[in-house]
């Protein structure tokens, strides 16, 4: 991905259409993870007016994931850091995946979170989500950080992390919680 892609899609400041997932798969061995950089890249979402019938960038995710056909019998952590958190759509899909495929564990990082649904559903769709085991958390400055040296083209210039970074990851974070809490009560 290049470097305005990036700041452009990943910026917790912003407010962009489009969806950018990044994702990477390790091999868990007793204590040991093994990285699988075979499977390590990025997918986005298709609007209306693009190539192909319109598609989030997790059911594209969704997708890959299956084509590769990891061994049941080996367990596995998928890591995702995504510029929006699941809708609820989504999300329902993410949990009926987790719950065929107990040798995959997932943790979703959120640069922002999806709130276009008015009446909450997104909230619920969080909670079921982590209810079948994935952990989400929003993305700090070391996420941030880790995307940018990991998925993007950056010709070598280091992380700038923009104005209000920090103070607007906080504050998702509790947002978050506040959401991933009402399960729980």
């Amino acid at each position: 991905m290049d470097e305005y892609t990036f700041t452009e899609n990943f910026n917790n400041q912003g407010w962009p259409s489009k969806t950018y997932l990044c994702y990477e798969v390790e091999r868990l061995d007793g204590d040991a993870t093994i990285p699988l950089d075979e499977y390590k890249g990025f997918v986005r979402n298709k609007g209306l007016g693009q190539p192909k019938e319109p598609c989030h960038a997790e059911l594209y995710f969704l997708g890959k994931i299956r084509s590769w056909n990891l061994d049941r019998n080996q367990h596995y952590r998928l890591t995702c850091f995504i510029s929006w958190s699941p809708c609820y759509d989504c999300a329902q899909k993410l949990t009926t995946f987790l719950k065929e495929n107990r040798h995959i564990s997932l943790h979703i990082l959120a640069s922002r979170i999806y709130t276009h649904n008015r009446f909450g559903c997104h909230q619920s769709g969080l909670c079921e989500l982590q209810a079948a085991g994935a952990r989400i958390t929003i993305m700090t400055f070391e996420d941030f950080k880790h995307c940018w040296e990991t998925f993007v083209d950056h010709k070598g210039k280091p992380f700038q992390p923009w104005e209000g970074l920090n103070v607007k990851s906080q504050a998702l974070c509790a947002e978050l919680q506040a959401i991933l809490k009402t399960q729980q009560n």
